[in-house]
């Protein structure tokens, strides 16, 4: 489907990353039809898609090819019953809800060719992952639609089952702001060996965003580009040693995305008990 006319529910963090790899796309010469459905709209992006040509907040609605509904898995009951209104027979139902499980999306929204993703902010500007599963209703054209929509985004990956999806939440969900945050502690730290703060800040996330940039260059492995960088009794292994030890950064990472992977699915539970 070259132009698909699109229906977006909810228009924030992740709807309005969402929205903006469209936009972008569709700068560069892509095509769909574009209605947005969000009560708060942020006042660039509003102008953004009000420029774009897109229909905002109609107060009545088509049925169109693809529903995307991208709202917080608590706001999913009250947004339920105006989304339906642009779901047909032929209707592919895209959620990017955290939590929500395709079984309660079809029986809410009353149909069964529901595809669950989840991308990540980075799709603002073209370098997010989105990884996404479909119901067995669903078709090869519906994934592929699927892909087209998440592919301005990024990164797109098929999971193979969908009780992977509350990991694939936890890991790359939320996963850059465990990065935002490794930038803000590394620039602390630096602070606290005496170099000035905003010098630290900008050393902090220029060294982050290069070593991603650099993974994602020449292919290497995160284990390969590590050792390549570690002289042994080096500066870096000092830093390594403590940072590998049994108290160190692994475990806490590991129980970062349990605590992640189990929040998620108790948000999938709450949605469900209130639709």
């Amino acid at each position: 489907m070259e132009q698909p006319a699109v229906a977006l529910v909810g228009a924030g963090q992740m709807g309005g990353a969402l929205v903006r790899g469209w936009l972008a796309a569709i700068r560069r010469g892509g095509g769909l039809t574009l209605t947005v459905v969000e009560p708060n709209f942020d006042p660039a992006l509003e102008r953004e898609l009000a420029a774009a040509g897109a229909v905002l907040n109609p107060a009545g609605g088509d049925v169109v090819d693809v529903v995307v509904v991208a709202v917080k898995p608590q706001a999913f009951a009250d947004v339920a019953a105006g989304a339906k209104r642009f779901i047909g027979p032929k209707t592919l139902v895209l959620s990017v809800m955290a939590g929500v499980t395709i079984p309660s999306i079809s029986r809410t929204l009353e149909t069964d060719r529901v595809i669950r993703a989840m991308p990540n902010t980075p799709g603002q500007i073209g370098h997010g992952v989105s990884a996404f599963v479909a119901s067995n209703a669903c078709v090869a054209s519906d994934r592929e639609l699927a892909a087209q929509l998440l592919e301005p985004l990024g990164v797109v990956e098929p999971i193979p089952n969908e009780r992977l999806m509350d990991v694939v939440t936890a890991v790359s969900g939320s996963g850059p702001a465990y990065v935002f945050l490794l930038a803000e502690f590394l620039a602390a730290a630096a602070e606290a060996e005496g170099l000035d703060r905003d010098i630290a800040a900008r050393l902090a996330r220029q060294t982050v965003a290069g070593a991603g940039a650099l993974m994602l260059e020449t292919g290497e492995s995160a284990s390969n580009l590590r050792k390549q960088v570690t002289s042994p009794g080096g500066t870096t292994q000092a830093a390594l040693d403590v940072l590998q030890a049994g108290d160190g950064l692994g475990p806490v990472m590991r129980r970062a995305v349990s605590a992640a992977t189990q929040r998620s699915r108790e948000l999938g539970r709450d949605a469900e008990s209130q639709t």
